[in-house]
């Protein structure tokens, strides 16, 4: 409320304590006062009572107040009516004195509260644990001889529970019963070694694939720093992300987590070898390239070409993984369908921006063809053949164009890296046109961190981006699971 006072206070500094109820009493006894921002050359024109400039206004106007006591005021072409301010800048004033004096005060006191935040944190555990334990009790039914309860426990440990159990010297009988089709588990995932660094990524999103989803933290671990990789487009910011949480590992492993730094040195050692292949490092090339990051037309189709492969290599994957998934039931054909469709929209995609031939004497019209007769046909099979073909037929248009906007969607790799490279060689020209080698470094120093931020940025905004949505969209995630959390006592350390 404060900052909106503050903006408002601002917009009515130029008036003054000219307020909406004072120009509404002179409205009640016959005149008419408004206000116009008419252009400066045509002020002559206006045709009212009284006329009266006020003060100049941007666009090469004037503010003038216009009183008319009948009837309405002629003003010339171009000409704006400005509604005055509600109130004055004295009430204004007076709430946000009265806003600020009441932060004042509230900050006060949460500070002579401040002592109760260790013991607030104690009971929040203590109640939560308290919360959970009665949950189990009252689930459980039981009397004087007998007490049962239920619970998820995961496969692999579940056969030796009753053992535990025994060596506890605790009578008991289990019976082990899978989920139903109706229930919804909780999601336990235990990561590949090579995936666990895209845990963090997942902590930080809070996203949980459903207990029967698919678990792709692999497939994540390969896309995402490849995409980082072409994002980042520079081998010298690559380094940054490879040696600098290297150099203060346990530091930056206490502070972010260790899954989130291992996964951020992967970025960076993936955004190295993009820069080896580009020949950049830190906005300048030093050595002819394989492949060359720069504003020349060749350039720029060559990162297109790599981005739309990519993108149709990323979401044929999807589509064929739930096609394996799916597979003796019919309906995996749908899906290979769409994995073909998908390749055919490859070539309209480059049809569209690189002007590569879309004809019959190429393979893409061949690949929709096909791939939309498989992907109406087994969208729901069925033995009545006009209905299943009606469902198919029904979701095509609007399907088709998903696929062409999330294919067409991977650009951004190469529209992101190519201005982060524009971006960090504009740097560099400026840094090395300073008189003086301090103004050089500062101005290399503060440009390479403003753009090191700006890649950063665009790594969760693009990189994870096609990951979440058109890689998991294809594959049908949802994301509907909430993580396993084990019955247990949780205890605080008071510091």
């Amino acid at each position: 409320r404060l900052s909106q006072l503050h903006r408002e206070l601002e917009e009515a500094s130029m008036w003054g304590n000219v307020e909406a109820d004072q120009l509404a009493r002179l409205r009640e006894v016959g005149l008419e006062v408004r206000f116009f921002a008419v252009p400066s050359r045509n002020l002559g024109q206006v045709r009212a009572d009284v006329v009266q400039e006020l003060w100049s206004w941007p666009g090469k106007r004037v503010l003038t107040a216009i009183v008319v006591r009948s009837g309405a005021p002629e003003v010339p072409e171009g000409s704006e009516e400005i509604m005055p301010p509600r109130r004055g800048v004295d009430r204004i004033r007076a709430e946000a004195h009265e806003c600020q004096a009441t932060l004042e005060k509230d900050a006060q006191r949460l500070r002579q509260l401040a002592y109760l935040q260790a013991r607030m944190q104690q009971d929040v555990v203590r109640l939560t644990h308290q919360a959970e334990y009665e949950a189990a009790l009252r689930g459980g039914v039981g009397d004087d001889h007998l007490f049962a309860l239920q619970g998820w426990v995961p496969a692999d440990i579940a056969p030796t529970l009753e053992t535990k159990l025994a060596e506890a010297d605790i009578p008991s009988a289990m019976r082990l019963v899978e989920p139903a089709p109706d229930e919804q588990p909780p999601t336990l995932i235990r990561y590949p070694r090579l995936a666990r660094p895209i845990a963090g990524l997942f902590d930080i999103l809070g996203t949980v694939a459903g207990y029967r989803e698919f678990d792709v933290s692999i497939a994540f671990m390969i896309a995402l720093p490849l995409f980082a990789a072409m994002l980042t487009s520079d081998g010298g910011y690559g380094l940054v992300f490879l040696v600098g949480p290297f150099l203060m590992y346990r530091k930056a492993c206490a502070a972010l987590g260790q899954s989130l730094i291992h996964l951020v040195m992967v970025v960076g050692a993936a955004s190295v070898v993009w820069g080896l292949l580009c020949g950049s490092f830190f906005g300048h090339t030093w050595y002819t390239p394989l492949i060359e990051v720069n504003l020349s037309e060749g350039s720029r189709i060559l990162l297109m070409r790599i981005s739309f492969i990519l993108g149709a290599i990323h979401l044929c994957l999807a589509h064929l993984w739930h096609a394996v998934r799916l597979f003796p039931d019919l309906r995996f054909l749908n899906k290979v369908g769409w994995a073909l469709i998908i390749w055919g929209m490859f070539g309209v995609v480059q049809n569209f921006v690189i002007k590569s031939p879309f004809n019959w004497g190429t393979p893409w019209p061949y690949l929709l063809l096909v791939g939309a007769a498989l992907a109406v046909v087994f969208r729901q099979p069925s033995r009545r053949v006009f209905h299943a073909l009606g469902v198919g037929l029904a979701d095509m248009p609007l399907s088709i164009l998903s696929a062409f906007s999330d294919v067409i969607s991977y650009v951004r790799l190469m529209a992101v890296g190519l201005a982060s490279t524009v971006l960090a060689m504009n740097f560099n020209e400026m840094a090395f046109d300073m008189p003086h080698w301090v103004l050089t470094v500062l101005v290399l120093v503060l440009g390479h961190a403003l753009n090191l931020g700006l890649v950063m940025i665009a790594l969760f905004a693009h990189g994870v981006r096609l990951n979440m949505l058109e890689f998991s969209n294809n594959l049908g995630m949802q994301w509907t699971g909430h993580p396993y959390k084990p019955f247990l006592e949780q205890t605080t350390q008071e510091h």
